[in-house]
């Protein structure tokens, strides 16, 4: 197991715009959230310019292998709406960190699923 510096947080809860999630000063809440080995924040897509088309972007992601995730997952909004651009997937597997793209509910369990156990980081959009 990990410890506190590289244990990712868990996701404690994710509904249509709500994304709760564990921290030492007690649950955080999110609209969309980054979150990596360490720490979490919101994501505020207008620091980068993401729209749902074309998606996510390499910018988007770098803080994410810059805090040490291995495993990147993506989530594309309940109803897959918010598009993720090929270079961006290509960006993270030139680095080596793995990635997977899911569906926000899906992105969820599965990032839970990994926390113990490797470094992960994730980009989740709670909505659409």
């Amino acid at each position: 197991m990990a410890d506190a510096e590289t244990t990712s947080p868990v996701i404690l809860n994710c509904e249509w715009g709500s994304i709760r999630v564990a921290s030492d000063e007690g649950p955080a809440q999110y609209k969309d959230a980054k979150l990596w080995p360490g720490g979490s924040r919101g994501w505020d897509w207008n620091e980068t310019g993401t729209h749902h088309s074309p998606g996510i972007q390499p910018a988007d992601v770098e803080e994410l292998v810059d805090n040490g995730a291995d495993v990147v997952i993506l989530s594309r909004g309940q109803n897959l709406r918010l598009q993720v651009q090929d270079r961006t997937v290509d960006w993270l597997q030139s680095r080596g960190v793995d990635v997977e793209i899911l569906e926000t509910l899906e992105a969820v369990d599965r990032y839970n699923e990994l926390v113990d156990d490797t470094k992960v980081g994730a980009l989740i959009h709670s909505t659409c």
